[in-house]
Parts: structure tokens; C-alpha cells; sequence
């Protein structure tokens, strides 16, 4: 449930246009219902700007229908991350409401109303797409606007250059960066904006499969850079939503 979900349910009680029993119906699930091997804690929209973000390896197809149901049957907007494409499908065929994105390997609903503020995400190369696509795409599902510049990494840095004012237009700006992971460093030392740095795992063998770039960004000299694990577009994408958001303010207008 979402703030706006229990608004809304608030007022359709006090304007008499649902009852106490229907009301106490749709909320009779908070703060979480347990699915027996699955308890969905559909209060964290209430507390944590978006619905729970369900975790899609290790779940059963079973499972994910049982989830998808219970988000679907309460209006909820949700994401699945990291799931294949075979399972995808399936629950697609099912309900096909859902949206599925293939790279980024996401499946959800959207919530309804407008985007709001402005977050940019930045590949370093063509490599990182999964995880910056995965970055871009649950931004906007937690309501912000997002501007993607892909493939300007440290080896062509030129090709950054004409994008700084882009840069320089986002409230925060997500960085996500394989092999030596040096762009967020870049980045943060040409712009006074949050930098969200996310290494991935793509690389040759000294790589370590996302420990250098990690370990590169946690050692930056350029201020103003935080770190999330590796490969994780969907933690940098909250993030970056949590700073977006606080500088819109509840009543969507900027805060000085």
C-alpha cells in the first residue's frame, strides 16, 4: 500500500462511499500477509516511499504467483528483479498487465501519477546496460524523471563532455561502471551534484567480477560519491529517489 492508496481509501470512508467492513477488508493484510514461505510487508509504502521490491531468484513459479497476485488484487505497484526471461514470460501469460524489460530483468506494475525531479544515469560502457538499465528503469517505477547517458566511460572521455549540462540539470546521478571503475570519480569531480557509483561485474580476470571497480569507487578522492554492491542498479535507484524526492517536497515544489 502507498500513501496515496490509503489516502485515497480514507476518504472514499469518510465520504461514505465505503464501508467500515470494506475498508478494514483492504487493510487487513498490514502490515504484512504471510504466503507460508513468502510474507509480503505491504507496509513499507507507507514507510519507505515505495512498495516492497521482491527478490526473484531462489522463488518458484508458485511463489511469484502468489506475490504478483496479492499486489495486483490491492493496486499495488511492485518490481521483480533478476528474473529470467522463461519465467517472465510465464507470469506474463498470466497476467499480462505486467511489464517485462528483458535487459534489465525486471517485471512490474508502474504506478500511476506524474514523474517528478530529474535523475541521470550513466554507463560507462555498453557492457554495464543490464545493471544501468536496471538502474533507469526502477528510478522511473518510484516516480522520477530520468535521463540516460550510456557509453561515455573513462576511454573516450570526450564523449562525456558534451553531456555536462544534463549532468548538471539532476538532483542525482547514478554512475555505474565495470573493469577499473574510474568514471564516478570523473563524474564527481566535474559536477556538484550526488553521485550514486554502482560497479559491475563485467571485466577481464583482474576484475575479480566487480571487486576492482568496487574497490576503486570506495577509494575516490572526488567528494560527494556514494557506493552501493556490485551490480546493484535497483539500490542506486532508491537512492537517488529518496534524494530526488526530499528536494521535491511534499508539495512538489523544490526545497531551498
Amino acid at each position: 500500500m502507498t500513501p496515496k492508496t490509503l489516502k485515497n481509501l480514507l476518504s472514499a470512508l469518510a465520504r461514505g462511499e465505503l464501508s467500515v467492513e470494506e475498508a478494514y477488508e483492504r487493510l487487513r493484510d498490514l502490515p504484512y500477509e504471510d504466503l507460508t514461505t513468502v510474507r509480503l510487508d505491504h507496509h513499507r509504502g507507507l514507510r519507505k516511499h515505495f512498495p516492497e521490491i521482491i527478490y526473484g531468484p531462489g522463488k518458484n513459479e508458485e511463489e511469484l504467483q502468489k506475490i504478483v497476485e496479492s499486489f495486483l488484487e490491492k493496486e499495488s505497484p511492485f518490481l521483480v528483479t533478476r528474473i529470467s526471461e522463461k519465467m517472465a514470460v510465464r507470469l506474463k501469460n498470466r497476467f499480462p498487465q505486467l511489464e517485462y524489460y528483458e535487459r534489465a530483468r525486471l517485471l512490474g506494475v508502474k504506478p500511476e501519477g506524474s514523474l517528478v525531479g530529474q535523475v541521470a544515469v550513466v554507463s560507462a560502457g555498453t557492457a554495464d546496460l543490464p545493471v544501468a538499465e536496471e538502474a533507469r528503469i526502477a528510478a522511473e517505477y518510484f516516480g522520477n524523471r530520468v535521463e540516460a547517458i550510456y557509453d561515455v566511460g573513462v576511454a573516450g572521455i570526450h564523449r562525456l563532455f558534451p553531456e555536462l549540462e544534463k549532468l548538471r540539470a539532476a538532483r542525482a546521478i547514478i554512475v555505474v561502471a565495470g573493469m577499473e571503475g574510474a568514471l564516478p570519480s570523473v563524474v564527481a569531480g566535474l559536477v556538484d551534484r550526488p553521485v550514486i557509483a554502482v560497479p559491475t561485474s563485467v571485466g577481464y580476470g583482474a576484475n575479480f567480477g566487480g571487486l576492482a571497480p568496487l574497490l576503486a569507487m570506495l577509494n575516490t578522492c572526488a567528494m560527494g560519491v556514494t557506493v552501493v554492491n556490485i551490480d546493484n542498479g535497483v539500490g542506486a535507484a532508491y537512492f537517488a529517489s529518496m534524494i530526488n524526492h526530499m528536494l521535491e517536497g511534499e508539495n512538489g515544489k523544490k526545497r531551498s
